[in-house]
């Protein structure tokens, strides 16, 4: 797993989904954001940066989400797997999948059931949010691009 990196694929997904805001905002959450859904207690209301700095922020959260990945997963996965979980852990976190069903199920080989797991994390404070819904299933979608070519095939 050292050997992977965040495919241009993965940075793809996490800009789409997050976008780039120079100015902090509250997130659906209420979580003060700013540049590519960086969060921290440095990022406060009135909090501006510039495109440069945005960059590096994000960056760095890619670097902090693979490493959560990295640790984490004891099974043997492939690129687009990695790349879907760091997304997942991008946005909600390394805590979220530390412990979860999704990563049991990866660490199991149990690749099809932890696609299915990514769905049920489209929630804030209780209720389904449709921007989730469509980056789980993007999530999904790219994870299952692994698994597909296995998908019915006979012994």
């Amino acid at each position: 797993m050292e050997e992977f990196r965040y495919s241009e694929a993965g940075y793809r997904l996490t800009k789409e989904f997050e976008g780039c805001s120079l100015h902090a905002y509250a997130d659906q959450g209420g979580v003060w954001t700013i540049g590519y859904g960086h969060t921290g207690p440095e990022v406060k209301e009135g909090l501006t940066i510039t495109q440069g700095q945005a960059d590096e922020l994000l960056d760095g959260d890619i670097a902090a989400a693979a490493g959560c990945v990295r640790r984490l997963v004891q099974r043997t996965i492939h690129q687009e797997q990695f790349d879907a979980l760091v997304d997942f852990v991008f946005n909600l976190g390394c805590s979220s999948l530390e412990g979860s069903t999704l990563l049991g199920c990866v660490n199991a080989g149990r690749f099809e059931q932890a696609a299915l797991e990514f769905l049920r994390w489209n929630h804030v404070h209780c209720t389904v949010v449709k921007g989730l819904t469509r980056r789980r299933k993007s999530e999904v979608d790219l994870f299952r691009k692994a698994i597909q070519p296995f998908a019915g095939a006979s012994d």
